[in-house]
């Protein structure tokens, strides 16, 4: 017998039933876009209406391109495509497919496996890498791939001038953060050089890689964007305008056929790839689709194949969504968390941000908000992750919580200054400052104003310290601690609390410098204890579920991992 749709179920047929009806809008205007546009561009003035039938038209129909054969939802805009200074998840999916390093993240481990470079021996200490290219590796426009590119990228995003924000990705090379921060070498009493790195082309197609000491998880990083190699020539001829200037040359699986802001980047099968075979979509389509309705509307009604990111589904519909068989689920090296800019008073003092900490319910704020299977946690860093075992931080103790923040000056909340909650405009970030809001208002006392920025603007803003406290996630680069616990090194350029222990990084480094799992485990487990307990410049809240949405039946090549990471060269519509 057939059950009464509820409310959700109602709202999603809705969302068919509208968007339908917009496409067809879509093509029966098809023949006016130009018209439409140039009134629109003209008009200062437009209805409402017409913007929503413009937006419509770009999403859709308007264009003459051949349809791709695999459209993906992707979040924002990016605002970079430059393997060197990108910083979001969303503008890492696209240059991971076309810029390549020594390794790429494959299968369903999302192991390093061979990429640019075909093999690599290492020294018995663990220290000494060297590579051996491909000799058939070329960039899309021909010019081969030497040892020397891999040398001048790698050069190229330690240069302070370039801006890299993950230049530390290349710290674990012997001279590389010596450079990249400007140091003096106390031997010559010069600043070091590009020269310093220990990174050399022996020949055309050997690089060899000196480390500072055994790192465990290089060849992961091997395959992180900002060790992509670029190609020089390129850079060189056309400066920053290099990704402007078409043909652009890569060496990833795919080109960039074109990038049109507001509508997709799409890209095309890198026919001169040394794996080009085994490419198994010819075109693909990135939609950068910040709204979770409109990306739910463009997958529902069949205008996208994927979509990679829980937050681009309403929140309020995932008690329904995640039930279906084209939500897949999964554990995740995420963690949703909020940082303390502990150079501004009150949050100078640990008393105040522990008792900020102790008074938060993370059971109930997940329950709350989230629908997807998060996990609320005290600690930063997820757990799975070899012998490592995280320590724990603060839980709930309002009465602790009360009592701290009297200490500090404040009983009762008593004379607590203004302070705001920083965030991006997103509806479920927003669900969570709201909540925060109220908990620390019932429990504390404290009245907090909610101040929501568009990503770029939120992003500049805490790099500055402009804030008091603001949400942020951090999602692990590779499969180890150690990519959530050096971010928060003195110095590091996604810190951003103000935050810097010396105790803390030197147990990162003497931590990274061990062959044995344990004792290195138990280093790390050290510095976590002062970031989370002793510290405390921010405070975990939860794990994130992974949850892509595909259909198993039209969608091939997607293994749920740890990482989320899902090489676009093995995807396809199913035949």
């Amino acid at each position: 017998m057939p059950t009464k749709p509820n409310a959700q179920r109602l709202v999603l047929r809705a969302f068919r039933f509208f968007w339908g009806v917009l496409r067809v809008a879509c093509c029966v205007l098809r023949g006016v876009t130009t018209r439409v546009l140039g009134v629109t561009r003209n008009t200062q003035h437009a209805t409402r209406f017409s913007g929503v039938v413009l937006a419509v038209v770009l999403v859709g129909c308007t264009r003459s391109d051949p349809p791709a054969n695999l459209v993906l939802i992707n979040g924002a805009e990016p605002d970079s495509l430059d393997p060197a200074i990108i910083a979001t998840q969303t503008e890492m999916r696209i240059v991971k497919a076309l810029f390549e390093g020594l390794t790429r993240l494959e299968g369903k481990n999302a192991t390093a496996e061979p990429a640019l470079a075909h093999r690599w021996d290492m020294s018995p200490d663990g220290a000494v890498y060297t590579f051996h290219l491909r000799t058939n590796a070329v960039w899309s426009t021909g010019q081969p791939i030497t040892a020397e590119d891999v040398v001048w990228s790698w050069r190229r995003a330690l240069d302070p001038l370039t801006g890299a924000e993950y230049a530390s990705q290349l710290f674990f090379i012997k001279g590389a953060e010596d450079y990249s921060t400007g140091k003096t070498n106390a031997a010559t009493g010069q600043r070091f050089t590009p020269a310093d790195v220990a990174v050399r082309a022996l020949d055309s197609h050997t690089l060899r890689v000196e480390l500072i000491g055994p790192t465990a998880f290089f060849l992961d990083l091997c395959a992180f964007p900002t060790l992509a190699v670029v190609p020089r020539f390129w850079i060189e001829q056309h400066g920053d305008r290099w990704l402007l200037t078409q043909p652009v040359p890569c060496n990833g699986a795919y080109t960039i056929e074109f990038w049109r802001l507001n509508d997709r980047v799409r890209l095309r099968r890198n026919a001169r790839h040394w794996d080009a075979a085994n490419i198994r979509s010819e075109l693909v389509d990135f939609l950068p689709i910040k709204s979770a309705t409109t990306a739910l509307n463009l997958y529902e009604t069949g205008a996208a194949d994927v979509i990679w990111d829980k937050n681009l589904v309403p929140n309020e519909l995932m008690d329904v969504l995640g039930k279906r068989p084209d939500c897949h689920k999964f554990d995740y090296l995420g963690t949703y968390f909020f940082r303390f800019n502990v150079k501004r008073k009150p949050f100078t003092d640990p008393r105040v941000r522990r008792a900020f900490a102790l008074a938060l319910d993370r059971q109930k704020l997940v329950h709350k908000i989230t629908r997807s299977g998060e996990n609320p946690t005290s600690h930063f860093t997820p757990k799975g992750m070899g012998v490592y075992e995280p320590p724990e931080g603060w839980g709930y103790d309002p009465e602790q919580a009360r009592k701290l923040l009297a200490e500090a000056g404040f009983p009762g909340g008593k004379d607590f200054p203004p302070f705001h909650y920083l965030f991006k405009t997103d509806k479920l970030d927003e669900q969570v400052g709201v909540e925060l809001q109220e908990i620390w208002r019932k429990e504390l006392g404290v009245k907090m104003e909610l101040r929501a920025m568009e990503p770029k603007v939120y992003y500049s803003a805490q790099s500055a310290l402009d804030y008091d406290l603001s949400r942020s996630s951090w999602i692990g680069d590779y499969n180890d601690p150690n990519t959530f616990l050096d971010m928060f090194m003195s110095g590091s350029g996604n810190n951003r609390t103000g935050w810097a222990n010396p105790a803390y990084d030197q147990l990162i480094r003497t931590a990274n410098l061990q062959t044995d799992p344990k004792q290195r485990a138990a280093l790390l487990r050290q510095a976590e204890t002062l970031l989370i307990r002793d510290d405390l410049p921010i405070v975990p809240l939860w794990f994130y579920a992974g949850v892509n949405f595909y259909d198993p039946k039209k969608i091939e090549g997607i293994h749920a991992n740890l990482l989320d990471e899902h090489p676009i060269h093995t995807i396809r519509r199913r035949k």
